[in-house]
């Protein structure tokens, strides 16, 4: 909760950091000013880009509290304006789902690093950035939490996997290793009800901790804004229920609580 006479302070800037076998990313990253110690996310672009979205994102978790880290997925495409640079990994057929685990590594190696985090870290992401952080969950230790908003193709049949998705994310379930938040709207047609409901089985039938919310009159990025998709009710709502999740997971309870 605010208080009129709270201080506030925020840095946000770009750094780099080492990825997927030693590569050397770029990355945008946000946090209070202060002692600390405080929670921290790595926050997953989605297939538009390392766009001005996410760079709003990353600041949005720094204003409630976090060190935020944004890895550009793209960075080995070379650089230019976020749509170009996005045009170009489409084309490519996508990020290569071991390259993409391995830049969020490096970026929870990142955030452990630095001596003001509290040593719980989340993942989060939207769309193919959703997929990510399922992804990153299940295949990188050291994770508290994860949030996916809408992911697609997490449920794939094995005519969907290709050389750079070879693996059906759901397939590594077993191994999720943090609590999973589920975002997803009714009207998307990737994630389908239906994926979504086959998702929400597996974690049941592997016993893993998680909490999905399924948003009526709304479809894929009801969260973006500066898009006809945006549905205002829901993605606020979403946000509420998003930061609830991580208080409850990254925020140790007070002394004497």
């Amino acid at each position: 909760m605010y208080q009129t006479d709270q201080y506030e302070g925020m840095l946000a800037e770009t750094v780099t950091l080492s990825g997927y076998q030693g590569d050397v990313i770029n990355a945008y990253f946000a946090r209070p000013l202060g002692p600390g110690p405080f929670p921290a996310m790595v926050v997953i672009h989605h297939l538009p880009g390392w766009d001005q979205w996410y760079r709003e994102a990353t600041r949005k978790f720094a204003h409630f509290g976090f060190a935020a880290l944004s890895p550009n997925l793209y960075s080995r495409e070379g650089h230019g304006s976020p749509e170009d640079v996005a045009a170009k990994a489409r084309a490519a057929g996508g990020v290569p789902d071991d390259q993409a685990v391995g830049d969020v590594a490096g970026a929870l190696r990142f955030l452990q690093s630095l001596p003001y985090v509290n040593g719980k870290v989340g993942v989060f992401g939207t769309c193919s950035g959703g997929r990510h952080a399922f992804l990153a969950a299940c295949r990188v230790p050291g994770f508290a939490a994860a949030v996916d908003c809408w992911g697609g193709r997490v449920v794939m049949s094995p005519e969907e996997c290709t050389p750079r998705q070879p693996v059906a994310p759901l397939d590594y379930i077993q191994d999720l290793s943090c609590p999973l938040l589920g975002i997803f709207g009714a009207e998307d047609r990737s994630p389908t009800l239906e994926q979504v409901a086959i998702l929400e089985q597996a974690l049941k039938d592997h016993n893993k901790p998680y909490e999905f919310h399924v948003y009526p009159n709304a479809g894929h990025g009801f969260f973006y804004y500066d898009r006809p998709n945006y549905r205002q009710e829901q993605a606020v709502d979403g946000w509420k229920k998003l930061f609830a999740f991580l208080d409850k997971h990254l925020r140790p309870p007070a002394k004497g609580g």
